[in-house]
């Protein structure tokens, strides 16, 4: 990620790692969910050219950067995700932005979608803070089409599982 991208902000409020003694929304933790979201950005992305597993590609990510523990193991969270969850997160896009088929798209563009879709759907972070990290690697990486493009598919998925959630009957005591 660019300075520029570093330095804009976005990223606020996200809940604190267990176990890390970081404090919820501090600079430390926000840094280290922006490392690990271009880490796993970068792993995906190689992925896409098939010669290894996302998996393997992050781990020497992780080895080159030094990466801590924390940021280490919320960029795992999110590649297990998008690995784990790519028909259905390829599915949501498709339904989302069907003008935009999933293999039509550039790999960039695909890519940051599946990440920030993972990470809106699976992930604690929140759905306003997890939109406006991956909108801005969206501009840092792939432009101006891209940035809205990840901001509208983001978006829309984020008011319609929030609003499924809202609607889901409660299972009351177990």
């Amino acid at each position: 990620m660019t300075d520029r991208a570093e330095k804009t902000g976005s990223g606020g409020g996200q809940r604190g790692s267990p176990g890390t003694g970081r404090e919820p929304g501090s600079s430390d933790e926000i840094n280290s969910h922006r490392l690990a979201r271009r880490l796993v950005l970068a792993a995906l992305f190689e992925a896409e050219f098939g010669q290894r597993t996302a998996e393997s590609i992050l781990e020497r990510h992780l080895a080159e950067s030094g990466a801590d523990e924390a940021t280490a193991t919320f960029a795992r969270e999110l590649v297990d995700a998008v690995v784990r969850e790519r028909e259905r997160i390829d599915a949501l896009i498709t339904r989302t932005a069907p003008q935009y088929p999933v293999v039509q798209l550039a790999r960039m563009d695909r890519t940051l979608l599946r990440s920030g879709i993972g990470e809106v759907l699976h992930s604690g972070t929140p759905s306003r803070v997890a939109i406006a990290e991956w909108v801005e690697l969206a501009r840092t990486y792939s432009g101006e089409p891209a940035r809205r493009l990840v901001n509208g598919v983001l978006g829309k998925i984020a008011r319609d599982s929030e609003a499924g959630a809202r609607r889901a009957p409660d299972p009351g005591p177990q």
